[in-house]
């Protein structure tokens, strides 16, 4: 963990339909105002959570509200796959920082309309432990003060769990954490000090998850990226090596960073569906990971704030909506795709569009690598990316993460800079690298990476529609291109597509 974001020149219900163009106004600097509900419909759980059982289901075992530590005290004295009914009221734990509720194997937790586990600002996690197949269901937990990088529902990761019109707000840490086989269905994640979910393991992949039809809003209340400057530790999600997920009919919004974020050795994700709007950040991130579809999508406003600061700061990389910094696809890698393919987005007045980027000074065992010691993927011995043999086939191509095989295509690219309220840098499409420098010992140093990404890895647009003053970025961050630039020798991109300068209003 701990992955940081890279100034270029350093080392660094369920269903959505794409929605129709709508403005909103902003001022340098400030935040993008929380966003007005879509016309369309989206996964509006937070604001009208779908109500549990009245009453106690046959068989299940009833928690007093009334009774300290009763949900606990009771789930260890139930034998596994029993169901739990908690009353309406506010659900208290014992009062011990670590006094949580550790559930067996194939438990289910239902709440009753109104009913709420509260942490109280004292309690660390809700539930934790090991067991499989667990079921939290229409229960409302806040108020929970999870340590940075922890989770406060999943603590563990076990595996199999089911979480559906629940409601996970209002605390520190990570709302939720995943295991492998997860599903996370029409809830709302809201307003936790850190991520919505941290999609983590710290042993073992994670593998089939679904996060499916929530809404996912407000949340790194703590501003952590201010507080760890470069911490890549915050977003609406974070995903860390996880092998298979389908992210789809989301509404994922007015977060404090990034919307969704894909970091390190991340395969075989459909994005897909979703709503991602009036994000501090980025909307999406893919980073050091593989084979990847994200189709049909509504990308709106996002990064207004992240990107006006850094351009406001003189800095001119091209910060995007849609950010690959590393990540591409790859064959070699059991997957849906061998690409990533970028198709039937609908991309509006976000700050800039697409970036493609590849850090020349970023591999395995570089100093530069701040993946935490991290390889790729083809790669398990760290230790054999190092001279004389990383210089050759086949450790020269293994032993980085490319930026290869992305395919942009079909995409609705809309940007009006009066709504966006910026006069430059806010309308850039690029795919570059930086100039290799370090360690000594690099053999990626120069223009290698940089004319491999812009003209060796096959990366390509085409057959998209562009609305606005759009502008585009190949090679390095000084090569700004207008559109037959873009589309002529020696860059040949975006065939097919068109262009109306005039039309981004």
């Amino acid at each position: 963990m701990g992955i940081r974001r890279r100034h270029w020149a350093l080392a660094a219900p369920l269903a959505l339909a794409l929605l129709a163009a709508t403005g909103c106004e902003s001022t340098p600097g400030a935040r993008a105002k929380p966003s007005a509900v879509p016309a369309t419909s989206v996964a509006r759980v937070c604001a009208k959570p779908a109500a549990g059982p009245a009453k106690a289901p046959p068989g299940a075992v009833t928690v007093d509200p009334a009774v300290a530590g009763d949900l606990a005290a009771k789930t260890r004295s139930s034998p596994r796959n029993t169901t739990f009914w908690l009353r309406p009221g506010r659900h208290r734990l014992e009062s011990d920082r670590y006094a949580q509720v550790i559930p067996k194997e194939g438990d289910r937790y239902l709440g009753a309309p109104g009913a709420v586990l509260d942490g109280r600002k004292k309690n660390q996690y809700a539930f934790g432990g090991t067991a499989r197949n667990v079921t939290i269901r229409y229960l409302t937990v806040r108020g929970f003060v999870a340590p940075h990088d922890e989770g406060v529902v999943n603590h563990d990761s076990a595996d199999g769990w089911v979480i559906e019109h629940a409601t996970i707000r209002n605390n520190s840490g990570a709302g939720l954490m995943a295991g492998a086989r997860q599903r996370v269905r029409a809830s709302c994640l809201r307003d936790n000090g850190q991520y919505g979910m941290n999609a983590y393991k710290a042993k073992g992949r994670i593998s089939g998850l679904v996060v499916e039809g929530n809404e996912i809003v407000g949340n790194n209340t703590g501003d952590w990226e201010r507080r760890r400057e470069g911490c890549g530790c915050t977003g609406g999600i974070k995903f860390w090596a996880v092998d298979g997920a389908d992210i789809r009919g989301n509404w994922v919004h007015d977060n404090r960073g990034t919307g969704l974020w894909a970091d390190t050795n991340n395969n075989d994700f459909r994005i897909e569906n979703n709503v991602l709007e009036a994000n501090d950040g980025a909307a999406l991130i893919y980073e050091t990971s593989y084979n990847a579809v994200i189709r049909k999508n509504t990308i709106r406003r996002n990064n207004w704030v992240e990107g006006r600061r850094y351009a406001d700061r003189g800095d001119t990389f091209p910060y995007p909506a849609v950010y690959l910094s590393e990540s591409g696809g790859e064959p070699r890698i059991r997957a849906r795709t061998d690409k990533i393919e970028i198709y039937r987005n609908v991309l509006e007045n976000n700050w800039s569009g697409i970036t493609l980027w590849e850090n020349a000074d970023r591999f395995c065992n570089s100093p530069a690598n701040t993946s935490s010691g991290d390889c790729t993927l083809l790669v398990k011995n760290t230790g054999r990316c190092a001279q004389p043999a990383i210089a050759t086939a086949p450790l020269y191509a293994d032993c980085r993460w490319k930026t290869q095989r992305v395919d942009i295509h079909k995409n609705r690219f809309v940007l009006d800079k009066s709504v966006v309220d910026c006069t430059g840098k806010c309308d850039r499409m690029a795919v570059l690298a930086n100039y290799g420098t370090y360690p000594d010992w690099s053999p990626y140093q120069g223009e290698r990476v940089a004319e491999a990404i812009t003209r060796k890895q096959h990366n390509r647009w085409y057959d998209n529609v562009y609305l606005g003053p759009w502008k585009f970025v190949a090679h390095d961050p000084s090569r700004t291109l207008d559109t037959w630039q873009w589309q002529g020798t020696p860059y040949q991109q975006d065939t097919g597509s068109t262009f109306r300068a005039g039309d981004g209003g």
